[in-house]
């Protein structure tokens, strides 16, 4: 284990162990992000995506402080000095980010509920998408404004919204076990119940 990372709790440590992504390196960055504050909630979040005959495997860490927000993320790519050698080396890109909770702006919990009319209350669905936007990245939505008049072909212009995107975790328990996605649920409401207080 890294030196570093025994200033990291043990459930933090054993999570980001558990997931089995480059741990030593993925602690270290996240160590150096919280700066000494002290973590009260966590969530980490391994996804492997496919391209073509290729996987590529991403890891986040959320880290949230009694001050901060603290977002790690790392992946991997080919190497690019030893890429068509067949080494089977490749190179991680590990990125920190801290934002101060008074800029975080929004905190969205998507539900998927696959069997609605069986729903049992308190369940709330066995997959969620947790997005979280402090103003780094928008996205906008945009449709043809209507008039409400069916028969009206008139340019009404554009309506839009602009959304919060900075990043989005989707959390499905047939895939990641039900304590993953507790721990997604436990996370965003514990950011939840600080957002707007800073």
């Amino acid at each position: 284990m890294a030196r570093m990372s025994a200033t990291l709790p043990a459930d933090l440590v054993r999570d980001i162990e558990k997931a089995g992504y480059f741990p030593a390196l993925v602690s270290d960055v996240v160590t150096t992000a919280l700066a000494g504050d002290e973590v009260r909630h966590h969530l980490v979040h391994l996804e492997t995506t496919f391209d073509q005959d290729e996987f590529h495997r991403h890891i986040t860490v959320l880290a949230l402080t009694p001050h901060k927000l603290v977002i790690a993320h790392a992946d991997d790519h080919a190497d690019p000095r030893t890429h068509g050698h067949g080494s089977g080396h490749s190179a991680v890109t590990a990125t920190s980010e801290a934002v101060a909770l008074s800029f975080v702006r929004g905190v969205t919990l998507t539900h998927v509920v696959a069997d609605a009319e069986t729903y049992r209350p308190g369940t709330l669905g066995r997959e969620v998408t947790l997005t979280v936007g402090w103003g780094t990245v928008s996205r906008v939505d945009l449709l043809p404004a209507t008039c409400g008049d069916p028969q009206c072909d008139a340019d009404h212009g554009y309506d839009g919204t602009i959304t919060g995107d900075d990043i989005s975790l989707r959390i499905s328990a047939d895939a990641e076990g039900e304590g993953s996605l507790n721990q997604a649920m436990s996370f965003a409401n514990a950011l939840s119940a600080v957002v707007g207080r800073r």
